[in-house]
């Protein structure tokens, strides 16, 4: 019975230790006819105001010119679509305790032989929000917001990586499919 668990325990740990979840959503005017759409530009004004740094903001920009130009969008300087984009994070505190040895459970009793150990351990990590607004260049009106949410990484090597993996899985909703 210890071998099963053990092997669901280790099961559940590997799926998920195999990477950080992104949760991602969208909303849209369910009015609007999204294939009209062929030209996009960014809302500077509004890009000014986002408190990132200006280095994750070039990532976050040339993550979203890949998957545009992905979609057939071409930048232009008369565009159907302005992209506006702002983030929220906030700093997690995970506590978790362990203890081994000692009570009731599982197993064939009390083993004297067997000392028990209590550890608790103590992370932090940062949940981020980014936020990607698609706004009507001539009504001056927003059509689409996707939004993903996740754990960010200071780690300057993943940064660009985690970064691409936060656009690609918001603007993959878009366009939306109606139903």
């Amino acid at each position: 019975m210890k071998a099963i668990q053990f092997l669901f325990a280790t099961l559940f740990f590997t799926m998920v230790s195999c990477g950080p979840m992104i949760s991602t959503n969208a909303d849209y005017d369910k009015n609007v006819d999204f294939s009209a759409y062929k030209t996009y530009a960014y809302y500077k004004t509004g890009i000014d105001k986002v408190e990132i740094s200006d280095l994750d903001k070039r990532r976050i920009l040339n993550a979203i010119d890949q998957q545009m130009l992905a979609k057939g969008f071409t930048k232009s300087d008369n565009p159907d679509l302005l992209i506006n984009l702002f983030t929220k994070s906030r700093e997690q505190v995970n506590v978790n305790q362990f203890n081994a040895g000692w009570g009731y459970g599982w197993g064939w009793g009390w083993n004297p032989f067997i000392m028990g150990g209590h550890q608790t351990t103590v992370t932090t990590s940062t949940e981020g929000t980014l936020y990607i607004d698609l706004i009507d260049a001539k009504k001056k009106e927003m059509i689409w917001q996707g939004e993903g949410t996740g754990v960010l990484t200071k780690n300057t090597h993943k940064k660009e990586e985690r970064i691409n993996e936060f656009v690609s899985q918001i603007l993959s909703q878009y366009p939306p499919t109606k139903k």
